[in-house]
């Protein structure tokens, strides 16, 4: 019978007596047959469990979410079951993509309407994924809450402040671009500003969803990202903090999780 995460997580560490039961990498070349599943796997979304932590044959849930952006619970095997051999189109691998591609709504048998998908911003530079570059596609700040956060840095740590866009793998929305609100090109880390907005709706509810989806696709091309989440808002990534408000504490509090993330050496050799 299949299992939650964390609980099959925390069984299988007390029939092991390690507090790792499986390393990183131990079943990466198993893994490494099911490209498709890979992409769909992310470990924010399973108790931060890396999925070459999981061996193939482990009954137990896990939560996968397609490149479209839906959801859906499976085990391993059963989406190593799923046809194609996990090489087909996208689509094949997600229950409501597959759904979507006989043209059907789920549960009916009446014609689903045909999307027809916005085409990608033709102004995006050829670069490699994880290049930082300067786009003029690139919103304006959306509060006064961001240049504020960027002129106290700019204080404590040397950066190139010009780019404003990373190019990715993957599209988001229309754009093969993400504008985090800081990017440190050097360390590769990008810094998200989260607040409620005027109306507290903002970074909150299911836009948080949007908020991890490019979270994910920035750290696919070999970025870190750090959201600062002011309150009432929670951390989502491994790496976010939460403050009541911008400071010099909390400046140190980010250069502090730099050196986390990239190394005292590193990071120190870009202080002011």
């Amino acid at each position: 019978m299949p299992e939650p995460v964390d609980a099959w997580w925390e069984r299988r560490r007390a029939s092991t007596g390690r507090a790792t039961p499986y390393e990183r990498g131990a079943y990466r070349e198993q893994w490494g047959r099911y490209p498709v599943l890979v992409r769909q796997y992310h470990p924010d979304l399973n108790r931060g469990i890396a999925l070459s932590q999981v061996p193939l044959s482990a009954d137990v849930w896990l939560l996968w979410q397609c490149d479209t952006g839906h959801r859906f619970i499976a085990t391993p095997e059963e989406q190593r079951m799923r046809p194609g051999g996990g090489r087909r189109r996208k689509s094949t691998w997600c229950p409501r993509c597959s759904e979507a591609a006989l043209d059907r709504p789920v549960g009916t048998g009446a014609p689903a309407p045909k999307r027809v998908a916005k085409p990608l911003c033709a102004k995006t530079p050829d670069l490699p994924p994880g290049e930082a570059f300067t786009s003029v596609c690139a919103p304006k700040p959306a509060s006064a809450a961001e240049p504020a956060l960027e002129q106290r840095l700019a204080k404590r740590l040397e950066w190139d402040r010009a780019p404003n866009a990373i190019r990715l793998r993957e599209p988001f929305f229309d754009h093969l671009e993400a504008w985090p609100d800081l990017l440190l090109a050097d360390l590769r880390i990008a810094v998200e500003l989260d607040t409620v907005g005027r109306y507290g709706l903002e970074h909150s509810g299911k836009r948080e969803a949007v908020d991890e989806r490019k979270d994910r696709l920035i750290r696919r091309t070999g970025w870190e990202v750090v959201r600062v989440r002011l309150d009432p808002l929670p951390p989502i990534g491994p790496f976010d903090l939460t403050a009541p408000s911008i400071s010099n504490a909390l400046v140190e509090r980010l250069l502090d999780r730099f050196r986390e993330i990239r190394g005292d050496l590193f990071v120190d050799a870009y202080l002011r």
